[in-house]
């Protein structure tokens, strides 16, 4: 159960479609700790395995809203590098990422995510590095 009084109200108008698509559920949501599972069904490679683009995903969207928290109020955040070792497969269920916080900078973030099956087995470990933007300060789209 998901108790959406205990998320940010910004959160509401940030999920994304592809949040949506994979069926992300945002539980916890802090700029110290962000927790989001996904279904493994949907998600999976021909093989009938969580894909590992998934975990990538669920990794590098916590460490971004994680990081949209940080840069409160007004600010924005964008990955700028995410790595992902696949540890063990998952065949069904759910998967929980839990993303902690490294790093909390002017500019930059750093998060390491633990990716673990339902079953408390982890399936990945993501590092993802997230550039902060703040108002009057950058321009996101420079080009």
């Amino acid at each position: 159960m998901i108790d959406e009084a205990a998320l940010p109200d910004w959160w509401s108008t940030t999920s994304s479609a592809l949040d949506d698509k994979m069926g992300l559920q945002v539980t916890e949501l802090t700029a110290q700790r962000t927790v989001g599972s996904m279904p493994v069904e949907g998600n999976t490679q021909p093989y009938g395995l969580w894909h590992g683009g998934a975990s990538g995903v669920l990794a590098e969207t916590l460490a971004s809203i994680a990081s949209y928290a940080h840069a409160q109020p007004g600010g924005m955040a964008v990955g700028v590098d995410l790595n992902v070792t696949h540890h063990r497969p998952a065949r069904a269920g759910r998967v929980t990422g839990v993303a902690t916080a490294l790093h909390l900078g002017r500019r930059v973030t750093s998060y390491e995510v633990v990716i673990s099956h339902e079953s408390g087995v982890r399936v990945a470990t993501a590092r993802v590095t997230c550039h902060v933007l703040r108002p009057g300060h950058d321009d996101p789209d420079p080009a």
